[in-house]
């Protein structure tokens, strides 16, 4: 039987002492991340960023969308597709068809599977990578969860006065042995990303899967066994829809620019898709980053999940100790610790 996993509350609690933190008030979790070292934030390549160009709002002004595409090991097939279908225009001139209040924001080619469309659906770039539904999850050792996790069991003990104890406790460790998670066995983060695994499941050979966050962008299907090509692609601009994890390809997530998809009027249709054409917002290209000229390049990065600034930002996002809080609430959702994310330089 495996070793009990500590609760986030327990781990939490050897964080400084109160007589400490009534001294000097408790930095917020953006005060945290803006003091980070320059040394603890990772480059995202060019080539997993895709800059989305929506059509100029009504006052003129310009809307892009920046994408960050899922990393090996995850979704690799769809990730591939995607950047063909960037890389070919096939995205160029779709639309925006769907926006469900709460929930997500949908994109694509409208005469796709669309009975009231009257036109011919795009034909499909070549070259693309079979799916696979079998693909929504991977394997825990592709993550090495399996040592992630002796790690935390071998070396537990934390100094009373230091969030980590040792360099070989990252804060991966630290919020793997503690989040508790009504969708599965266990959340955590790796290399940037919202993860959840079943381990611990009896009988079951640990998998891992990336989760339905705010922000996140999936992949569009029909009904299994289809899987989505990567052609017709969605975020989340709502509560976290949980249970779609495992059940959809979750592709990449928006870093830049949620605000002009999550700000569109909703529609009126059934799953709020535009049952007006004209209410439709027609996306101009879609680029992959290291295609586009240098000085047209946007460049981004990552808080790593493995360094102290991120061990101290989860702390206080699941602590709020700062002026305004008066109670810490003891624990945060996955979702409720978004990675932070910044323009390089």
């Amino acid at each position: 039987m495996r070793k009990p996993l500590i609760s986030l509350t327990a781990l939490l609690a050897l964080t400084a002492p109160a007589a400490a933190q009534d001294e000097t008030p408790a930095p917020s979790p953006n005060q945290i991340v803006a003091e980070a070292a320059a040394s603890e934030w990772v480059g995202i390549a060019p080539e997993d960023l895709l800059v989305m160009t929506l059509a100029p709002a009504e006052n003129g002004s310009e809307r892009r969308v920046i994408i960050q595409l899922m990393p090996a090991p995850f979704s690799q097939s769809w990730v591939q597709n995607i950047r063909t279908f960037a890389r070919s225009g096939w995205f160029d001139d779709i639309t925006v068809n769907r926006v469900q209040d709460n929930y997500v924001v949908q994109w694509g080619d409208a005469n796709y599977d669309n009975p009231e469309s009257k036109g011919e659906p795009k034909a499909l770039p070549d070259a693309l990578v079979a799916t696979d539904e079998a693909d929504y999850t991977v394997s825990g050792e592709a993550i090495g969860l399996s040592t992630l996790l002796a790690d935390s069991e071998r070396d537990l003990a934390l100094d009373a006065d230091t969030y980590i104890a040792s360099d070989d406790r990252t804060a991966a460790v630290i919020i793997a042995n503690g989040l508790v998670d009504s969708y599965a066995q266990l959340s955590l983060f790796h290399a940037g990303w919202p993860l959840a695994s079943d381990i611990g499941s009896e009988g079951a050979d640990p998998r891992v899967w990336p989760i339905h966050c705010y922000g996140m962008v999936g992949v569009g299907r029909n009904m299994s066994p289809d899987a989505g090509t990567g052609a017709e692609l969605y975020t989340v601009i709502g509560h976290a829809p949980r249970h779609l994890d495992r059940n959809i390809a979750l592709a990449g997530r928006i870093v830049e620019g949620i605000e002009h998809l999550s700000s569109l009027p909703r529609g009126k249709g059934q799953l709020g898709f535009y049952e007006d054409e004209a209410r439709r917002v027609p996306i101009l290209t879609v680029r992959v980053a290291s295609d586009l000229p240098a000085s047209e390049r946007p460049a981004f990065e990552y808080l790593s999940t493995d360094g102290e600034a991120f061990a101290l930002y989860a702390d206080a996002r699941a602590n709020r100790r700062d002026p305004f809080f008066n109670v810490p609430a003891g624990g945060a959702d996955v979702c409720n610790i978004p990675v932070p994310v910044r323009r390089a330089g």
